[in-house]
């Protein structure tokens, strides 16, 4: 297949392009840069600059090409900002989505894997289930949920195919080999707004410490609870899905570990990996922070025979402790 890969310069769509790529596909990366790196892009992609909020560059995209999928991964994701910038993230991600749908629907091409989160669910204290209640704690949850919205209208009204990916938190980095090897894709956020990436900032002399949001939160010791999944797990899942839409129209899956780790518990780990204290300050709560979201992904199991080969915290706070060594200032590092 030729897929574009809408999103493809960020930290997940580098690493889905570099995945499809491995599986024999033809790929076209799409980005504006804004928050992508050219750097991340594999070699063997075609790139193309541009905004999937531009109508006019997207139908000269559709004309030059052939594509057979699109996998859209073009979206801001700071949950904290979106509460302050509730418009920025309307129109990026919603509006701009509507763009791209548009475009395919008017270009023919009927098949989508499309990157959402489970920050569409309400909270709640077991993993969640994708028939699990929705509620958004933030207007980043909100726009993903109203683009999986449109979606399924451009299936019902003008027969796209599609694959809904509900994760959470994507981390660690693309290892060259094998854990042990050359971390070659990592997060490299400006500015970094994720956990991980922030506390192994400390040892790397870039912050004096981390912060914690909140410690009174109805969890076992007070601090938020993530799932955490490993950015090859998350590639793969994509694949799969990808693989999987001449069988199947529509999806809708998890993606998840099946198990939380508070903030507490990732900044103890990343003290183990680095071997660096870590001091660590408890500051008040964020808006828009729920208090426990994990994703079960017995369905994706089930269905596509997915299964995480990275589901230990150690494994994942490693390899992005090897890309961070390896690369401290980023893609900066390879320019």
């Amino acid at each position: 297949m030729h897929v574009l890969v809408v999103g493809g310069a960020g930290y997940i769509g580098s690493v889905v392009a570099a995945h499809l790529l491995n599986a024999g596909h033809t790929v076209t990366v799409y980005d504006n840069l804004s928050r992508g790196h050219r750097a991340a892009i594999p070699s063997q992609a075609c790139f193309v600059k541009g905004d999937i909020g531009d109508r006019a560059a997207l139908d000269v995209l559709f004309q030059s090409f052939q594509f057979d999928a699109v996998v859209h991964l073009a979206a801001f994701i700071e949950a904290g900002e979106s509460m302050q910038l509730p418009g920025k993230y309307f129109q990026n991600n919603v509006v701009n989505s509507h763009v791209l749908l548009d475009a395919m629907h008017q270009h023919g091409v009927k098949s989508l894997v499309f990157s959402s989160t489970a920050a569409v669910y309400a909270s709640k204290n077991a993993p969640l289930q994708e028939d699990d209640p929705l509620g958004p704690s933030n207007v980043y949850g909100e726009t993903k949920l109203m683009i999986e919205q449109m979606i399924r209208w451009y299936h019902d009204r003008c027969g796209l195919k599609y694959a809904i990916l509900r994760y959470f938190n994507a981390c660690g980095a693309m290892l060259e080999g094998g854990v042990s090897q050359n971390a070659v894709r990592g997060e490299a956020h400006q500015p970094e707004t994720h956990l991980i990436p922030l506390t192994l900032q400390v040892p790397l002399g870039q912050r004096e410490r981390i912060l914690m949001f909140g410690d009174d939160y109805p969890t076992p010791d007070g601090t938020c609870v993530r799932d955490y999944v490993h950015i090859e797990d998350l590639a793969a899942a994509h694949i799969l899905a990808l693989e999987a839409l001449d069988e199947h129209s529509t999806m809708t899956y998890n993606l998840g570990n099946g198990r939380g780790y508070s903030v507490q518990e990732v900044v103890n780990v990343a003290r183990m990996v680095t071997g660096h204290p870590i001091p660590a300050d408890v500051v008040a709560r964020r808006p828009g922070d729920a208090p426990i979201l994990v994703a079960s992904s017995e369905r994706v199991n089930d269905e596509l025979g997915w299964q995480p080969k990275f589901p230990a915290l150690e494994d994942i706070i490693a390899s992005a402790w090897a890309w961070h060594q390896s690369h401290p200032n980023g893609y900066e590092d390879m320019t």
